[in-house]
């Protein structure tokens, strides 16, 4: 049994990541799971937390709780797994030191689904807590903190026993515990008590925030092993060769990079000939190139025939820690940012300074106090002289800053440093993910104004108000500055609800000018509630703008929040109108699809308004602060796109499940979904005939065919007709087709070259003859016929045995191979394939054997939407079925449903803790954007990856500049041209005014002017205002609220030479 302690003494101080899906290349032998919920390691109830040092149970919810809950869990299950769900279930978890470095980890810890946390404090909440403990209110002034927090934090997850303790720590009540974190704890108490851990095998984490500066350290003992180092999916390489030889070379297929890296291991499979390989132990491998790697002597084995697969095998690595005492004396670094080398090695000593200096005065340094921090230099000093690990080479200035700011509670720096503590907090349970190896130092001193002339002692003195906090850092300039920003949040999902908690406790949007719009049309559902933290279980179904936005006022009444419920794009721009943008001081995207993030790059673009971009892909996650005038957009730069599965493998020569899952996906949305539309279209459309035959080439024979087969051919009474229509389905997907495959490429078929048909990627198959009894074959019936009778409106039947009883009643003609069936085994094939012969001929049977619409009043059709997370609907019971059905055709190792559900519904894996890191890193953005900074360097666009753990920081790219004449441009910049002018007026006043002469015209698509135009159209034109030559050309009126017009031009230079240069924002007139 495992559990987790964020400790937090009586005499510490209220201190406190572009990417995408990679697809999964394993299989998995294991059979489909059907339940939601997978049964995990009963814990006894003799080995239940002690209710020992005054700890209040009233929090405790379902702490024994033997199921994983995949409908609560199911994107952190995708970046965890399983088995370490399983470990952190078994695990209890304390949390001491309520402020908010130490409540930031709580949550995390509760959402992640340990069996119990504990939270511990003896300190009551003070003002300038308030500026980061998001489960604090103003009237819990003078409360003890823990006691305040339990009721919050426990309705994070139903099944954490969250409680609470005011005692003081001692190490009889560490023992009971797995894992100890403490937060801004005394070095006295850090030294203490880690050693108690490190000599009693019980985890240890200390995490600290004091203003801009932040550190976790982590011991975890002796032989601590981690089953899985980086959490990426094992990899894959077909092989096209294997030498018999001392080195044994092997070499990928089709020279595909097979992407493996010195020292993995590999296994074997499917390998002919040097069958000796096939499930041998793994082998560790020596990379020779891209294509070819070593194994070592295989010349004891069989000689290579053809075929095999070698894929990476996890193996467990074991890491050894020192005690916090030797490691404060030999420290080991990660480096947070590489541009800050030396960083570490002097905040190492700093921080052991300041706390010298509390325990010689009695408090930290006060803000902006000389005397107070030349006490501390000269405490760094005597420490430094001290230390085994002296630093010989520090800045003052560093060190004055880190006294003056070092009673600050910024909220963002403890989102960061809270994201990295917890997430190890979950390694320490699991065993999963490489540990940090041992002491991470981070600060954000960019954030602090250029001229700092502005910050004294008076003005960042406390004032007693919830903001303290930031006030001592910053000064109340600053923060009034924060206050009055009007802000638009675009998603209100996992980072949406991050963000908004971050400016609820920074103050943003509640001053008079302030204002936050947040936008989102997504419903909470069961799923969203492990990450997304501002929901709660009663809030499933409500929607996310407006339940996150309730949820922020109640951790600040006065920030002002306009919720809506609104898709961003042109299809809004009536709502989110010119004077909106105008209005803003920014834009930060919350968003989870690249178009989307490209739509709103180009409005703060056209609008010149910063945005804040970020993204997660389970522990890694990336930052990109965009801003006008001195950085490249986020449309600038892209990523590759991904790889896609050629349509002649999907369609018949599939060798992966990721292949089977998406032929599965297609058939759904073929069957249930298109061809259901389409028929609905005939029902109720009255010029639908007309319009489809109109379509070009086979599109109206293809469309109508589908039409007849949905209202006329496969339209069922019954039930029992639903299940009969199951089974032809099965007969035709998984015997006919394949008899017909092979029929025409018999599994001896020799290509041009002699060389076999069957091989390579090129798996021969086998046709599957049904059989009720084995499940996977009833599963497909199952799914089908409910699926069928969802569409037809008919009354389902879930009764398996009842639906056996019918399908084995049901005759299935034997199917004959036709000779002449055209089977494309190319993608060229398949786009040059047609029928245009009998086009017609069939085109006219079809519409002969539809019937009028008129006649089918009785029908009721229902196309079937995709859903992965309803486990009822049976949606994901097709998918598996069918997609494990095809890997049986192809011996292709099967998927469970979990895996399935990955891959088909194209989840996006997903856990709080990177989501907590990355706002964070994103808020200390925002503040330098309200500070003022110009200068580049100041900026960071960020990467991280929990899992290694790894931090990348870079400084912004500027935008790319263009040139005419001796005039440079950006992407930012544009022609401004105050209207009304006639077209004709228009090109005088570029050539008048740049010396260029337009040779061309546009708006959107419309094509204003141009030097090839007829001359009675163009002198039309030009005597016209432009607005109405827009309005004649577009045929459409210039809605109201657009305030300008966005032009292209074609231009030449005085040479007659084709220049480039920006748009045309042409302002029309109020």
């Amino acid at each position: 049994m495992g559990q987790l302690i964020v400790c937090r003494s009586v005499k510490s101080v209220d201190l406190e990541a572009r990417s995408s899906l990679q697809t999964m290349s394993s299989s998995s032998g294991s059979p489909p799971e059907k339940r939601a919920r997978l049964a995990v390691n009963s814990v006894d109830s003799s080995e239940t937390i002690l209710n020992t040092n005054n700890i209040n149970m009233e929090g405790v919810k379902n702490g024994s709780s033997d199921d994983i809950d995949e409908s609560l869990y199911s994107r952190q299950l995708y970046v965890l797994g399983h088995e370490a769900m399983r470990k952190m279930a078994n695990s209890n978890v304390l949390v001491s030191g309520l402020g908010g470095l130490g409540v930031e980890i709580a949550k995390n810890v509760v959402l992640g689904g340990v069996k119990s946390v504990t939270i511990q404090d003896t300190l009551a909440t003070t003002w300038s807590d308030l500026s980061s403990q998001f489960f604090l209110r103003e009237d819990d002034v003078g409360k003890n903190r823990a006691e305040v927090t339990l009721p919050r934090l426990s309705e994070l997850n139903s099944y954490v026993r969250v409680s609470s303790s005011t005692e003081p720590l001692t190490e009889d009540f560490l023992k009971q515990f797995q894992v100890v974190v403490l937060t801004n704890s005394s070095l006295e108490e850090q030294l203490r008590f880690g050693e108690f851990c490190h000599s009693n095998n019980i985890k240890f984490i200390s995490a600290s925030t004091y203003g801009l500066f932040g550190h976790v350290f982590c011991d975890f003992g002796k032989n601590f092993v981690v089953t899985d180092v980086d959490g990426e999916q094992p990899l894959s390489s077909m092989i096209a060769d294997i030498e018999k030889s001392e080195d044994g070379v092997v070499a990928s297929l089709d020279e595909t990079r097979h992407g493996f890296n010195d020292d993995d291991y590999v296994t074997f499979s499917e390998v002919q000939g040097m069958t000796e390989l096939n499930g041998c132990n793994p082998i560790k491998i020596k990379v020779l190139g891209p294509y070819t790697f070593s194994i070592g002597d295989t010349r004891k084995f069989s000689a290579y025939e053809r075929g095999g697969i070698a894929t990476t095998v996890k193996m467990p690595k074991t890491f050894n820690f020192k005690s916090i005492s030797a490691s404060m004396e030999q420290p080991e670094f990660l480096l947070s940012d590489f541009a800050k080398f030396d960083r570490p090695a002097i905040l190492h000593i700093a921080f052991q300074a300041l706390h010298h200096f509390k325990q010689k005065i009695g408090h930290l340094p006060k803000p902006r106090c000389k005397a107070d921090a030349e006490t501390f230099i000269s405490l760094f000093k005597e420490v430094n002289d001290k230390s085994s690990a002296k630093v010989t080479d520090y800045n003052e200035e560093l060190l004055q800053e880190f006294a003056y700011s070092s009673q600050g509670n910024i909220c963002p720096v403890q989102a960061f440093i809270g994201g990295v503590a917890a997430q190890e907090v979950m390694k320490a349970c699991s065993g999963k993910f490489s540990p940090l190896m041992q002491h991470l130092y981070f600060d954000a001193l960019e954030c602090l104004p250029k001229n700092k002339t502005t910050l004294t002692e008076q003005t960042c003195a406390p004032k007693n108000c919830r903001y303290d906090g930031e006030i001592v850092v910053f000064g109340d300039t600053f923060v009034d500055k924060l206050q009055n920003l009007r802000y638009f949040l675009v998603g209100a999902g996992a980072i949406g609800c991050e963000m908004l908690k971050n400016w609820a406790m920074m103050g943003v949007g509640t001053g008079e000018r302030g204002q936050i719009f947040i936008t989102d049309m997504d419903r909470i559902e069961k799923s969203n509630l492990n990450r997304q933290f501002l929901f709660r279980t009663w809030d499933v179904e409500k929607p996310k703008s407006i339940t996150a936005a309730n949820a922020a006022r109640a951790m600040n009444p006065n920030i002002k929040i306009d919720a809506r419920e609104d898709r961003v794009g042109p299809e809004t721009e009536s709502i989110f109108t010119d004077n909106f943008f105008e209005s803003l001081d920014g834009v930060a995207n919350a968003l989870d699809n690249v178009d989307a993030r490209m739509y709103m790059d180009r409005r703060c673009v056209y609008y010149c308004k910063p945005l804040l971009e970020s993204g997660t892909l389970g522990t890694k996650g990336n930052v990109q602060v965009v801003i006008p005038h001195v950085t490249e957009s986020y449309s600038s730069s892209q990523d590759p796109p991904e790889k896609s599965i050629p349509v002649c493998t999907v369609k018949n020569f599939p060798n992966a499940i990721e292949h089977t899952l998406q032929w599965a996906r297609e058939e759904f949305e073929k069957e249930f979904h298109d061809d259901a539309e389409t028929a609905i279209q005939f029902l109720t459309d009255p010029k639908f005939l007309e319009r489809t035959l109109k379509l070009q080439g086979s599109q109206p024979s293809d469309i109508l065919e589908s039409v007849k087969r949905v209202v006329v051919d496969d339209r069922p009474q019954n039930f029992d007709d639903c299940v009969k229509l199951a089974r032809y389905a099965f007969a035709k997907n998984y015997t006919n087709r394949i008899k017909q495959l092979l029929f025409n490429f018999p599994p001896d078929q020799k290509t041009s070259t002699g060389a076999p048909f069957w091989s390579g990627p090129k798996r021969c198959p086998t046709p599957l003859e049904f059989d009720s009894s084995k499940e996977s074959h009833l599963d497909y019936i199952v799914a089908v016929a409910n699926l069928k009778a969802h569409m037809y409106g008919l009354p389902q039947q879930r009764d398996r045995q009842q639906i056996k009883e019918m399908v084995d009643k049901i005759s299935v003609p034997e199917f004959v191979p036709k000779s002449g069936v055209k089977i494309e085994v190319t993608d060229s094939e398949v786009a040059s394939s047609s029928n245009t012969d009998s086009m017609a001929n069939e085109l006219d049977l079809i519409q002969k054997c539809l019937p009028d619409p008129s006649t089918l009043s009785g029908l009721k059709i229902t196309s079937l939407e995709f859903e992965k997370d309803d486990d009822s609907n049976f949606h994901m019971d097709f998918i598996v079925a069918a997609s494990n059905l095809r890997a049986n055709n192809y011996s292709i190792p099967e998927a469970d449903r979990h895996k399935s559900k990955l891959i088909a519904g194209r989840i996006i894996p997903a856990i709080a803790t990177t989501t907590s890191m990355i706002v964070g890193l994103v808020c200390l953005e925002l503040i330098k954007l309200t500070q003022g900074h110009t200068e580049i360097e100041l900026y960071k666009n960020g990467f991280a990856n929990l899992a290694l753990p790894f931090f990348a920081f870079s400084e912004p790219i500027p935008p790319a500049k263009n040139k005419y004449y001796d005039t440079e441009f950006t992407l930012w910049d544009r022609f401004e041209v105050q209207g009304e002018m006639t077209l004709q007026e228009f090109l005088d006043y570029f050539q008048r005014q740049y010396k260029l002469e337009i040779s061309m015209l546009s708006q959107n698509v419309c094509m204003l002017y141009s030097f090839f135009m007829p001359p009675a159209k163009r002198q039309e034109r030009l005597d016209l205002p432009l607005s109405e030559v827009v309005k004649k050309v577009s045929k459409k009126k210039i809605p109201p609220y657009v305030k300008a017009l966005v032009l292209e031009i074609c231009c030449n230079d005085e040479n007659g030479e084709d220049v480039e240069v920006p748009y045309v924002k042409y302002n029309l007139p109020k």
